[in-house]
């Protein structure tokens, strides 16, 4: 039996300031195709992304960066 297949990615972002900041990628992150649900925190600078499939990260970077932040990286 086979349902539906989501994939959950919790990803850094890098140059968030504020609140405006976080609606700003909120939006950015929502308008990416296949993505059902995000949340982005200030405190931790991450965006927990839920989608129908696993996103192109290519995408996500590219959203993310036309909002004015980046996609980080954690060590």
């Amino acid at each position: 039996m086979s349902g539906p297949t989501t994939a959950e990615l919790q990803l850094p972002i890098e140059g968030m300031t504020c609140a405006s900041c976080v609606v700003r990628v909120e939006r950015a992150l929502q308008g990416v195709p296949g993505v059902e649900e995000v949340s982005v925190n200030l405190a931790t600078e991450t965006a927990q992304v839920r989608a129908d499939r696993l996103p192109n990260l290519a995408t996500i970077a590219k959203a993310v960066e036309d909002a004015g932040y980046r996609l980080g990286t954690r060590e």
